[in-house]
């Protein structure tokens, strides 16, 4: 891939949509987390962030978790405040562990890191559907007391509850997840979410639903497949395979 600025954030959504064709309900294990970044860490030479959930369990499994994240070549992992078993990842009622819990995920992992030698990044996540901003706030600080790298507030309302996520917490990067692709969010342009203080933004579903559309409209075509005009030939794209 030849990019600039930009790195693969391995999301669980996508994980349980391509391998299972299912959503994002617990059903993809530590094991497939580890393999599927291991895959895409293989095949490209830009970093790659693995959502790792709720770490698969308690200190011990987080622990473990990071330690397997690592050998399959992940430059960052996010560790989310959901409770171990979520009803679903998105469009279901959100809960969330307790404050304790959420910061001992953190905690592990940071421990975990340095007892391996590691310089993997550690992402905390909040989930805003579930807890106040006050909450969300508190959760976050107490991320980055503990040694949390960068802090996301997924789910953010309004552009007021960006500015005030970032004005509360200065000095750590922040991330945000730029649902203004195709979703229902006033969402601001790239240039405005560095002037309120971002540091990352993800396109959660950009790739993912440009490959499912890409995929609908040419199997559409059913027999006429070979017809299709504007296709690229083969030997235009072939290269890619073989960087």
């Amino acid at each position: 891939m030849h990019c600039k600025n930009i790195t693969i954030r391995s999301h669980g959504f996508h994980t349980a949509a391509s391998r299972l064709g299912l959503p994002d309900c617990d059903l993809i294990s530590y094991a497939e987390f580890v393999d599927h970044g291991q895959q895409i860490t293989e095949a490209v030479s830009i970093p790659v962030i693995g959502d790792a959930d709720d770490g698969f369990g308690n200190e011990m499994n987080l622990k473990r978790t990071v330690r397997g994240y690592i050998r399959a070549g992940y430059a960052g992992i996010m560790l989310d405040d959901q409770v171990s078993v979520k009803p679903c990842g998105r469009g279901h009622e959100k809960l969330v562990a307790s404050r304790e819990e959420s910061v001992m995920r953190i905690k592990a992992a940071v421990d975990a890191r340095k007892e391996s030698g590691s310089d993997i990044f550690i992402l905390g996540c909040i989930d805003r559907l579930a807890v106040s901003l006050d909450e969300a706030i508190w959760r976050s600080r107490a991320f980055v007391e503990v040694g949390a790298d960068v802090v996301f507030l997924d789910n953010l309302y309004s552009r007021k509850e960006t500015k005030a996520f970032c004005d509360a917490i200065p000095q750590v990067p922040k991330l945000v997840a730029h649902m203004g692709e195709g979703g229902d969010k006033p969402f601001p342009t790239l240039s405005e979410f560095a002037d309120i203080g971002y540091k990352l933004v993800a396109y959660p579903f950009c790739l993912l639903g440009v490959s499912i559309q890409a995929m609908q409209r040419i199997c559409a075509f059913g027999t006429q497949i070979g017809e299709l005009l504007g296709l690229s030939p083969f030997v235009e794209w072939k290269p890619t395979l073989y960087i």
